[in-house]
C-alpha cells in the first residue's frame, strides 16, 4: 500500500473498532456562541492513552507479518505515538522498544514504560530520537514503526474523520486539525475530501516549528524549525514524504499559531469547555479564539483535539499565565 483511500481508512476501522474508544463530539457552547458558528470537539483526549495515536498504530501493527512481528518493534517519538505503540504491542503479544526526546513530558515517558515498553530517551527533540531508533532497527533486527509517514498509520488516524462524519450526519463546513509529521492531517484529508469534497481542511502548526507550511511554501519536503515549543505533540522539524504528498493535494490552507496563542487556549478550553487539551489539540481553538480563521456565521466547524497528554507542571505555568 503506497497511498491511502477511503477504502483503506474502512478497513482500519474494522481493525481497530475492538481496541479503540469510539470518543464522542461536544458541543463548544462558549466557542460557538463568541465565533456565531456551530463549533464540535472531537475528543481524542478521552481515547485510550489520552490520545488519537494508538488508531495509526494498532492498525500498523495488525498489518505486521508473523516473522515481523517476533522480531519485535521499535518506534521513535515524543510521546503519544510512543504510548500508542506500547499499549497496541502489549495488547498483540509483542516486544516493543521506544526511543524518545529527553524533553518528552514525564508523565508520557512513564505511561508507556508501564504499558511494558522499553524507553530509550536520546536527544533534545524528536527528530534526534527518530534517528537513533533507525539505527537502532539496523541493529536489532525489529520493525520500525514510522509515527506519522505511513499508509497503516494514515488510515488508522482517518478513522477519527469518519467517526465526526457519522456523528454530525455528515453536516461538516469545514475540519481543524493539527500538523505534526502529518499523519494526522494526512487521514483527514483523505477521508473527508472522499466522503464531501466541499468539506474544507485547514492545518495548524506552531510557529516555531512550521515544517509542513515551510515544505508546502519551497513545493518540497523542508525542515523548519524557529525556537522551542511545549507542544510536544507536533514538535517535528522535518513532516514525511507521503504526508506531505498527501497534504500539498488535498490541504485548503495551513494557519501558524503562537506558544501564547496555544497556552490561551488550553486555558480557554479548561474554564470554558472542561478539557484538557495538550498543547497541539489546542491549536484548532488557537485559531479560532485568535481570529486567524474566522467561521461564518452558522458555519459547521469540527475540531480534533488530539490528546490530553499535558504535563502538569506546564499546565500550572498556563494557569499562572507564565508561558508568553
Amino acid at each position: 500500500m503506497n497511498k491511502v483511500t477511503l477504502e483503506d481508512v474502512k478497513k482500519a476501522r474494522e481493525v481497530v473498532k475492538d481496541v479503540i474508544e469510539k470518543t464522542p463530539m461536544l458541543r463548544g457552547i462558549a466557542i460557538s456562541k463568541k465565533t456565531g458558528a456551530n463549533i464540535y470537539y472531537k475528543c481524542e483526549c478521552f481515547q485510550k492513552t489520552g490520545a488519537f495515536k494508538i488508531r495509526g498504530a494498532y492498525n500498523k501493527i495488525s498489518s505486521l507479518s508473523e516473522e515481523e512481528k517476533a522480531k519485535g518493534v521499535i518506534a521513535a517519538s515524543s510521546g503519544n505515538h510512543a504510548q500508542g505503540v506500547a499499549l497496541s504491542a502489549k495488547m498483540l503479544g509483542l516486544d516493543a522498544t521506544v526511543v524518545m526526546p529527553t524533553c518528552a513530558p514525564e508523565a508520557k515517558v512513564a505511561s508507556t514504560r508501564e504499558n511494558g515498553a522499553n524507553v530509550v530517551l536520546v536527544g533534545d527533540v524528536f527528530d534526534q530520537a527518530f534517528a537513533e531508533a533507525k539505527k537502532m532497527e539496523k541493529e536489532t533486527g525489529k520493525t520500525f514503526l514510522h509515527p506519522f509517514d505511513d499508509p497503516y498509520v494514515i488510515a488508522g488516524q482517518g478513522t477519527i474523520t469518519l467517526e465526526m462524519y457519522e456523528a454530525l450526519d455528515g453536516k461538516i463546513d469545514t475540519i481543524l486539525c493539527p500538523i505534526g509529521g502529518g499523519g494526522v492531517l494526512a487521514g483527514t484529508l483523505v477521508t473527508a475530501k472522499a466522503l464531501n469534497p466541499n468539506i474544507k481542511v485547514i492545518g495548524i502548526q506552531t510557529d516555531n516549528m512550521p515544517s509542513m507550511k515551510a515544505s508546502l511554501d519551497n513545493g518540497e519536503v523542508t525542515s523548519a524549525h524557529n525556537g522551542p515549543t511545549f507542544a510536544d505533540g507536533i514538535a517535528v522539524m522535518r513532516p514525511g514524504e507521503l504526508t506531505f504528498s498527501i497534504v500539498k493535494e488535498l490541504v485548503d490552507d495551513i494557519i501558524t499559531v503562537s506558544e501564547k496563542e496555544m497556552a490561551d487556549a488550553i486555558l480557554y478550553l479548561l474554564k470554558n469547555q472542561k478539557i484538557v487539551a495538550e498543547g497541539a489539540a489546542a491549536t484548532s481553538t488557537a485559531v479560532l479564539l485568535s481570529g486567524k480563521y474566522v467561521p461564518k456565521k452558522d458555519e459547521n466547524v469540527a475540531c480534533i483535539i488530539t490528546g490530553g497528554n499535558i504535563d502538569p507542571a506546564m499546565l500550572v505555568k498556563i494557569i499562572n499565565g507564565e508561558v508568553k
